[in-house]
């Protein structure tokens, strides 16, 4: 349905939609305001607001979202303008544009991806203290 099999598993899409319960915002729909989802969720289309979500958030190339977003696990192709709380990780893949911050217990980007903002990947037993300066790091809001 969104490709072959090689290209779900390279995209990491394909292990996501095995159940059939997922939300699909699909490209050419454009949604304004706040949405609360218990299954994975999938945004082709434009999305401006806040996001929350039990499970998985998937951007497709063609997917903007403007606002906060909060979820388990998000992987995204397309743009992100906001910042990113996940539990359990962020995946950007090519050609991804992410404008903000990111909380996640794991991060990681695909070569050609655009990240500018912070990424707080809650790290124990470091002080909160910028070692060049001696001076409180920046903080993650």
């Amino acid at each position: 349905m969104w490709g072959t099999a090689a290209e779900k598993k390279d995209k990491n899409w394909g292990s996501v939609f095995e159940d059939g319960a997922y939300t699909f915002l699909g490209k050419g729909v454009d949604f304004k305001g706040k949405a609360k989802f218990d299954t994975s969720v999938r945004i082709d289309g434009h999305f401006d607001g806040q996001i929350v979500s039990q499970d998985t958030l998937m951007i497709g190339e063609s997917g903007i979202v403007k606002g906060e977003i909060t979820c388990e696990t998000i992987i995204s192709s397309g743009k992100i303008e906001g910042n990113i709380v996940a539990s359990q990780k962020v995946q950007l893949l090519k050609p991804a544009v992410l404008i903000g911050g990111v909380r996640a217990p794991s991060f990681s980007v695909e070569e050609g991806v655009v990240f500018h903002g912070m990424c707080d990947m809650g790290v124990s037993g470091l002080e909160d203290v910028a070692p060049e300066t001696g001076k409180p790091a920046a903080k993650f809001e």
